[in-house]
């Protein structure tokens, strides 16, 4: 039987490549987007044209009503979970802190942080060993923001994922005896169209003189990183951290 994995924000960028590259190597997959329907379809055509078993599910993860429904619907088709990656994220226009409204934090920490908890909560419900589970694997989608910090664009994004390097480290802890290791990957300056969200669709461009690389990354080469920490390969590694970020 193959492994069932869950992705957040599956359906363009990182959360698309991941996808696909899962499915290569044998992975049922659970696709979750909630916007962008259109490329959600397009991928999942393509997956089952491809002879792989995929569904796909509209969920904001920042509302736990529909967190719940989601896994169950994992339930129903797949009957167990073996990984989650913690994908789905947003980040607002670019603003220094001063000119930032409560609001737009709450917008941010809901999905980023608010949302990583929900479907982390629900993986380990399944996952765990303790509770009937066969052990599984998390991973986190921080950011090389948290430790930078997003000066003049993006601290309240920097800050959420800050919070997702402490929910890492203090998760991966507390299941480290139930099967469950979980780690994060942090991605660098990497080309998806999450720069043009934040108001420069240029971003990785202007900034790219700043990696030792000399270049922005690819959204695959943050998956293969997320496939490794899923994969046996990793299976003494938890709590722990990729950079994928040319050594900037």
């Amino acid at each position: 039987m193959s492994k069932v994995l869950l992705i957040t924000g599956a359906s363009r960028g990182i959360g698309a490549e991941t996808a696909r590259l899962a499915a290569a190597r044998g992975y049922s997959l659970c696709l979750n987007y909630l916007h962008s329907e259109d490329a959600a379809n397009e991928l999942l055509d393509s997956l089952i044209a491809g002879g792989h078993q995929a569904i796909l599910y509209q969920a904001d993860v920042g509302q736990e009503s529909e967190v719940d429904a989601m896994y169950r619907a994992i339930d129903r088709e797949f009957g167990r979970l073996d990984g989650l990656v913690n994908n789905a994220g947003i980040l607002e226009q670019q603003s220094d802190l001063v000119d930032m409204t409560p609001q737009r934090w709450r917008r941010v920490l809901d999905i980023n942080v608010v949302g990583s908890f929900l479907c982390a909560r629900e993986a380990v419900k399944r996952m765990s060993t303790k509770t009937g589970g066969d052990g599984g694997a998390i991973v986190n989608l921080s950011s090389r923001a948290a430790d930078i910090g997003g000066t003049h664009e993006y601290v309240d994004y920097a800050a959420a994922k800050g919070a997702i390097d402490a929910m890492t480290i203090g998760l991966a802890k507390e299941v480290g005896d139930q099967g469950i290791r979980v780690n994060a990957v942090k991605p660098g300056l990497i080309y998806t169209d999450i720069h043009a969200a934040g108001g420069e669709a240029g971003r990785v461009e202007r900034l790219k003189s700043a990696v030792p690389m000399q270049r922005g990354g690819l959204p695959i080469e943050v998956a293969e990183a997320i496939l490794w920490l899923l994969s046996d390969a990793s299976a003494y590694t938890t709590g722990g951290f990729i950079d994928v970020s040319g050594g900037r």
